[in-house]
């Protein structure tokens, strides 16, 4: 089973790594695809949230002590993200970029590392849940990594030594996977507790970091169609996914 979470766990943070990459070669791809990809992968972690992991939540928790660690995972990656800034970032909004690029590294080194955690939760209780949990987080990493890369490069940082801080912050995830494999495995009344504070982060996520980050732009109105679709086509997505066996 720990293979099986570790190949999830490693090829979430290849492709995410691997689209950031691509996309980040020119300037005006990333600009041009980051808004997309945020629109499609708002509609991933809304749909997984609610969709797959509320209900498994509320299944093996009672409603009160759910909700109470969706709550508690919000204020969470409020107060990460107040003191570590690993949010969405734009070269433009820093002030001192290289110590802002340093800061961003740390904060997504310790976003990965709990990526890895809540995908050994989820996969403990099923699978099928891992593999959504995975696939929301490759799809809201790969804007996010994009913006870490734009950042590092503005802030003076060569194109391969931004690609390897962004790799070495990728690796955490493993790490948060491995030890939460043999830890919660020991304490297993946890495991529904971790599915439920993966609720509370893909929200957070989606409704204050992601869908904002479409409202920033003026767009045309063809363009606002675009993001509605591919909202529309991630929700979709997981929706059609849940009927195949993983």
């Amino acid at each position: 089973m720990l293979f099986q979470i570790l190949v999830l766990t490693f090829v979430s943070s290849v492709a995410s790594l691997a689209g950031s990459f691509f996309l980040s070669l020119k300037k005006n791809w990333s600009k041009k695809f980051t808004l997309k990809l945020t629109a499609f992968s708002s509609g991933v972690l809304l749909s997984t949230a609610l969709l797959h992991l509320a209900p498994e939540a509320i299944e093996n928790l009672a409603p009160k002590n759910m909700f109470s660690t969706v709550f508690l995972a919000i204020i969470f990656f409020f107060v990460l993200e107040r003191l570590v800034l690993w949010h969405h970032h734009h070269e433009d909004d820093c002030v001192n970029p290289k110590p802002s690029a340093y800061l961003v590294t740390i904060g997504d080194s310790f976003h990965n590392f709990m990526d890895g955690i809540l995908i050994t939760g989820t996969f403990l209780v099923d699978p099928k849940l891992g593999f959504f949990t995975a696939l929301a987080v490759a799809a809201h990493e790969i804007p996010q990594e994009i913006a870490d890369f734009s950042i590092m490069v503005g802030a003076g940082f060569k194109r391969k030594t931004a690609l390897l801080y962004n790799l070495v912050s990728a690796m955490f995830s493993i790490v948060g996977a491995v030890l939460a494999y043999y830890f919660i495995s020991s304490v297993e009344w946890l495991i529904p507790y971790t599915v439920a504070f993966s609720v509370g982060m893909f929200l957070y996520i989606a409704l204050s970091d992601l869908i904002p980050e479409l409202h920033h732009d003026d767009l045309e109105t063809k363009q606002k169609i675009e993001q509605l679709a591919l909202f529309f086509v991630g929700i979709v997505l997981i929706i059609s996914l849940s009927f195949f066996e993983v």
